[in-house]
């Protein structure tokens, strides 16, 4: 037989350790964008409004570099690609591009892209008008898809970033509950 005092301390531990462990859950999102900001993985885009890019003065004295990647999870059934690999941009103007998809599989899914800036510090002067990343993408059994991607680079992005990468990642999202999707073809991208 337990001792009072014992007793009470392991009824303390029953409680304080879902409440910590709660509390390491909550923690690990902020922890992670600190580790993602000292590290430089994982550059989080932003999102622009035709409004805002509209008002931006291009830069048009300079030329940045931006490069397209694809990438998939490792359970994706998907062939992923951007339409070019790289296309040189003036600050401040819209450009826009596409990646293709193929589902490659005899039944529909779903699936989400995930995009990264690289280096971390050019993914605050990156942000993105129109994105297939925004919500999740159905695809139907064997469909060949477009999905467009239309941004805009800050014309106050540092002098010494002459080359941004632009990465997705795609997953597979079947399982969870769909979201609404809007995807509309477009033509081969604008390039300088």
């Amino acid at each position: 037989m337990q001792t009072m005092p014992k007793r009470k301390k392991n009824i303390a531990l029953l409680f304080l350790i879902p409440i910590f462990m709660f509390g390491f859950g909550y923690l690990m999102v902020p922890i992670y964008d600190v580790f993602c900001d000292w590290t430089g993985l994982n550059g989080k885009t932003g999102v622009a409004t035709v409004q805002r890019v509209s008002k931006m003065k291009a830069d048009t004295s300079r030329l940045v570099k931006v490069e397209f990647i694809a990438n998939l999870n490792q359970d994706m059934p998907l062939e992923f690609a951007p339409t070019t690999r790289s296309m040189w941009v003036h600050p401040g103007k819209r450009y826009q591009t596409a990646y293709r998809a193929r589902n490659n599989t005899a039944h529909a899914m779903l699936g989400q892209a995930v995009p990264s800036v690289s280096p971390s510090k050019a993914a605050a002067y990156f942000d993105k008008v129109e994105c297939f990343c925004f919500s999740r993408q159905a695809f139907n059994a064997n469909e060949l898809r477009e999905l467009p991607v239309v941004f805009v680079v800050h014309p106050n992005l540092p002098q010494e970033i002459e080359t941004l990468t632009l990465a997705y990642t795609f997953f597979e999202v079947t399982d969870a509950p769909a979201q609404p999707h809007h995807v509309t073809a477009i033509g081969s991208p604008t390039a300088n």
